[in-house]
């Protein structure tokens, strides 16, 4: 009793293994539930995949995208002016309210001047406690010399993206590509469901053979 791979698309298990579950299907009443063993219709099949392919196409502009430490840079810059940093430092008010009033300013300032990062500066929004946090190592990259858009903004963190991005040349850079949107990590759990569905139906007796209800009832 175990498994075989001889025919994987035709059944994971052994022929013992088969008997058995063709004998409790049988054999056992299921609480009265005559339960067929029929394959999942074609259009159904179809129609998931569909779903699935619909899904993604229309939110291709929102997908997985994830917040890189460049985004932020302005943040930064604007922070440390001396307007911002009267407002952060107003004792008259209190904690929370300077905040919105200094980080108002930066955004107001930012709305001035176009930006590659529009978009995702209003995918990810910040509030100036977290930008007080990020904001001493977004400089240390940049003293660094490091392309803050190879950084990944995680929590309280800046680390290095996982990204695979080849480049032509044959380098490697820790970019996300423009077409990767999330898309690689939802094919990755999407034909991981749909290989543990297969392995699990796999697993059962055949859809040819055809259990005799009349045993059990």
């Amino acid at each position: 009793m175990g498994w075989t791979f001889t025919n994987p698309l035709f059944s994971l298990a052994t022929a013992d293994q088969n008997k058995v579950a063709q004998d409790i299907w049988e054999g056992e009443s299921l609480g009265g539930i005559a339960e067929n063993n029929n394959p999942l219709p074609r259009p159904i099949i179809g129609l998931l995949v569909l779903t699935f392919i619909t899904a993604n196409a229309l939110t291709f502009p929102l997908y997985g995208q994830r917040p890189n430490a460049a985004i932020y840079h302005d943040y930064v810059s604007l922070m440390n002016s001396g307007m911002v940093q009267e407002q952060m430092n107003d004792h008259s008010i209190s904690h929370n309210q300077a905040n919105e009033k200094a980080m108002a300013l930066i955004e107001n300032s930012l709305a001035q001047f176009d930006s590659p990062y529009t978009f995702q500066r209003i995918q990810h929004p910040i509030d100036l406690d977290q930008l007080r946090i990020i904001a001493p190592q977004i400089v240390e990259l940049q003293k660094a010399g490091a392309d803050l858009e190879q950084y990944s903004v995680i929590g309280d963190k800046i680390l290095k993206a996982n990204f695979f991005n080849l480049q032509p040349d044959g380098t490697i850079i820790a970019k996300q590509p423009w077409w990767d949107k999330g898309y690689m990590i939802s094919m990755f759990y999407f034909f991981g469901f749909c290989l543990a569905v297969i392995v699990t139906v796999k697993r059962l007796p055949h859809w040819s053979w055809r259990p005799d209800h009349s045993i059990a009832h």
